[in-house]
């Protein structure tokens, strides 16, 4: 099975050192919350088989540590078409037990004015694996602190655009959801949701189990007439609603 655990946000310039902290975070997050997605499986390397995906040539093995993810993120701050507008992406891979794979990919510390940055983990999992979807979208709410998230996968996405007309880039919830304090503040009470708080006035919605597409659709067009998914103006001039 395939789902993704997503968070995006408007422009927040930040230094390397302090992305290369939140990727850190991360990637302890994951390593504690899914050992079975951690492998490492026979001959990979000591970091636990976390390896950078490179826009040309072979992938390369990228230590778990926050020096080595520094080094990574000032490598392709020296790349001709980075911009310091755009931030700074990274792309990193693991394969763990059978049927385990995560990807990972982020794009931050930067300041436009009309694409999100943004932090995304794929995971492909056996069908039948019990995966802790609203701890993992908490651990990167807590870390990122983005505008908006939601744990999904392609029937969800699916649904969401065929049902209810969303549109590619607009903010959104999966099954679980996670909206920041702007957000948070306009969830109207009747939502058929569990909540739960997050530091600094976001909130996490558990909205439906794996494939009950139904049921997030009516809390998609509830949240949307609220105006808790309301798009960023463009230009963007802050990273939250």
């Amino acid at each position: 099975m395939r789902r993704v655990v997503r968070g995006f946000w408007g422009p927040r310039p930040e230094p390397a050192q302090a992305l290369a902290g939140r990727w850190k975070r991360v990637l302890d997050e994951l390593t504690e919350l899914l050992p079975a997605a951690a492998g490492p499986p026979a001959g990979a390397g000591p970091a636990g088989g976390w390896r950078q995906i490179h826009p040309s040539g072979p992938d390369t093995e990228l230590p778990a540590t926050e020096d080595a993810l520094l080094a990574a993120l000032l490598t392709a701050r020296t790349a001709d078409d980075w911009s310091d507008v755009t931030g700074t992406g990274l792309r990193l891979a693991r394969t763990g037990g059978p049927g385990w794979r995560t990807e990972i990919s982020g794009l931050a510390g930067g300041a436009p004015e009309f694409l999100l940055q943004s932090f995304v983990i794929t995971l492909h999992t056996p069908d039948d694996a019990a995966v802790p979807e609203a701890a993992l979208l908490a651990a990167l709410a807590r870390v990122w602190e983005p505008d908006f998230g939601d744990v999904s996968d392609d029937d969800l996405l699916d649904a969401l655009e065929d049902d209810a007309d969303h549109s590619v880039g607009d903010p959104l919830v999966g099954r679980v959801g996670q909206l920041s304090p702007g957000r948070a503040a306009l969830v109207p009470d009747e939502l058929k949701a569990s909540r739960e708080e997050l530091p600094g006035g976001g909130v996490l919605l558990r909205i439906a189990e794996p494939g009950d597409t139904g049921a997030v659709v009516r809390a998609y067009e509830r949240l949307r007439e609220a105006g808790a998914l309301r798009p960023l103006p463009r230009p963007m001039d802050r990273a939250a609603l």
